[in-house]
């Protein structure tokens, strides 16, 4: 329930606080007083676009509050713990605008996108304004009216998330289908391309094995010469190879270190070295023996290496990443495989998909169904009430399987009967601007019983609609107003009689400042305003006694 709204510098309001009540609260005032500023203000609160020109003028910004208790509202409740937001069993909504049309918004202090307080806000306020007759000559505000009387959420958000699976499976499998003549020109190209890699069919590593054996074999005479220069320098020289000369170097040292002991150390390291010349001479001599030049098998790996070469240029690779290149097109091949398997799941998972929507798109039909006669013969009594006593009104639902929506295959139209032998039509094409109005009014109300928004606004409604039918208006927003805190801005005297409290706006100028105010009446000032919209601006006795008529 709204308890309090704090206004400050919106458009002609300077400053405003106002209490509020539970049951029903009318708003009356002057015309062009601007009866409506205070709901406007509060649309801010609820996450309502806005500019720079709500700004007073003279003023640096806007800002607006509204403080509501929510013992009753367990789903605001719920959404406030949700987004970690809550405080006790109230919450308040602000807003700022300031000059250069920035805007900020604050649940309970703390800073949110607008996007926070709007979806807050819908669980705390509904606003029915003037234009919602003419909005429900439209199939889809039609079909909202319905599901809010049934509030088969549930329903509605199968459906929903069925329609948007469905459209997620549907556009993987377009996609599937445009790129498949790419893939089938891809899987042609690479089963060219891997059959001549397979025929070929390099190991890992094998290219750099190719290389080297063949560097070898392709050098292998001067492998030889050399080993065999090596041997003869180290061992075979007779006229002095490098083992004879350690030798003698050796004995040589032997004789000097007899002389002084400080030479140990170089008959030590001759030997060592003596040593390293001889297990060279044993290495060369074993890999001399075990070298064989094999013509043949060098034409094999110049073979084998050419055409690594080729194929490396083919492909536009380094020659040792040839292998890796092959593996990467059998892996790419493989999965263009796979996903000719994966067109045929997807087409399944859609069929799947679909039987599963419409499975939620029945059922929700069937609700609609069902609620749809129990709202014909509520508004067909409401409109009997407001002075169209032979009046009838039906829902007609067709479903259609092949018309699918986030919404479910309904399509919704509001028959009316408003005269005696007339055959059921399109609300449209039947119902005058009064009768709209007042069909209208009645489905709204009962509507709005159904919905647990705690608090309902009703801005100018009963425009349309006098006499007799505005008192009827006026008892059933009353009787609303005793399960739902209800506001109704009016200029009928007949239904701000019925509120449970009253509330003037008046507009004032003071040294060229218009200002509006906003003030709750007493029982005598109510009266009194009760004569002015009766009688106008002459006010009788006549027009005080029918106010109070009214009051009573």
């Amino acid at each position: 329930m709204l308890c309090q709204l704090s206004i400050n510098n919106f458009a002609i309001v300077r400053f405003l606080e106002l209490d509020f009540k539970a049951g029903m609260t009318s708003i009356t005032g002057e015309t062009g007083a601007g009866k409506s500023i205070a709901i406007d203000a509060l649309g801010l609160c609820l996450g309502n676009r806005a500019d720079a020109n709500t700004v007073r003028a003279g003023a640096s910004k806007t800002e607006v509050s509204a403080r509501f208790a929510l013992a009753d509202v367990p789903l605001a409740k719920r959404w406030l713990e949700d987004n970690d937001l809550e405080l006790d069993n109230e919450c308040i909504l602000r807003r700022t605008i300031s000059t250069d049309g920035r805007s900020r918004a604050y649940i309970n202090a703390n800073p949110v996108p607008l996007a926070q307080l709007k979806s807050l806000g819908q669980l705390l306020v509904g606003i029915h304004g003037q234009h919602a007759h003419h909005a429900m000559l439209k199939s889809e505000h039609q079909l909202t009216l319905l599901d809010n009387y049934a509030n088969h959420k549930l329903l509605l958000d199968a459906v929903s998330n069925g329609y948007q699976r469905c459209k997620i499976v549907e556009k993987e499998l377009k996609q599937l289908k445009m790129s498949q003549q790419q893939r089938l020109a891809r899987k042609q190209l690479l089963q060219y391309q891997v059959e001549e890699l397979n025929e070929f069919s390099i190991e890992e590593n094998e290219f750099e094995q190719i290389e080297a054996e063949h560097k070898k074999l392709a050098n292998g005479t001067e492998l030889v010469e050399s080993c065999q220069n090596q041997l003869f320098l180290l061992q075979e020289n007779d006229q002095g190879s490098i083992e004879y000369l350690l030798n003698n170097a050796i004995s040589q040292a032997q004789v000097l270190e007899g002389y002084d002991p400080k030479l140990t150390n170089i008959t030590a390291m001759l030997n060592d070295a003596f040593i390293q010349v001889q297990e060279s001479t044993n290495e060369l001599t074993h890999y001399l023996d075990g070298l064989e030049l094999d013509p043949e098998h060098l034409a094999y790996l110049e073979q084998r290496l050419s055409k690594v070469m080729q194929l490396s240029r083919k492909h536009q690779v380094q020659p040792n990443k040839l292998y890796t290149h092959h593996q990467a097109l059998l892996s790419e091949l493989n999965e263009l495989g796979s996903n000719e398997d994966k067109l045929e799941e997807v087409q399944l998972q859609l069929l799947q998909c679909r039987e599963h929507y419409l499975q939620h798109a029945k059922k929700l039909n069937q609700s609609r169904s069902r609620y749809a006669k129990e709202l014909d013969k509520k508004v067909t009594q409401s409109i009997h009430e407001l002075n169209m006593p032979k009046g009838k009104f039906t829902i007609d639902i067709q479903f259609n399987a092949e018309s699918v929506s986030s919404n479910g295959c309904d399509h919704i139209e509001f028959l009316v009967s408003t005269n005696p032998g007339q055959e059921l039509q399109a609300l449209a094409k039947v119902a005058s601007g009064g009768e709209l109005s007042r069909i209208g009014l009645g489905i709204q109300v009962i509507t709005a019983k159904k919905v647990s928004t705690p608090t309902l606004i009703f801005d100018e409604v009963d425009v349309g609609i006098s006499g007799p039918t505005a008192a009827v208006v006026g008892r059933m927003l009353r009787i609303l107003g005793n399960s739902t805190q209800v506001f109704c801005v009016t200029h009928l005297p007949q239904v701000a009689g019925n509120g449970h409290q009253h509330m003037f706006v008046n507009k004032h100028t003071k040294a060229g400042n218009t200002e509006t105010s906003m003030v709750p009446l007493d029982k005598p000032s109510r009266i009194e305003e009760l004569a002015r919209l009766l009688g106008g601006d002459m006010i009788t006795n006549n027009t005080l006694a029918n106010a109070k008529e009214l009051l009573q």
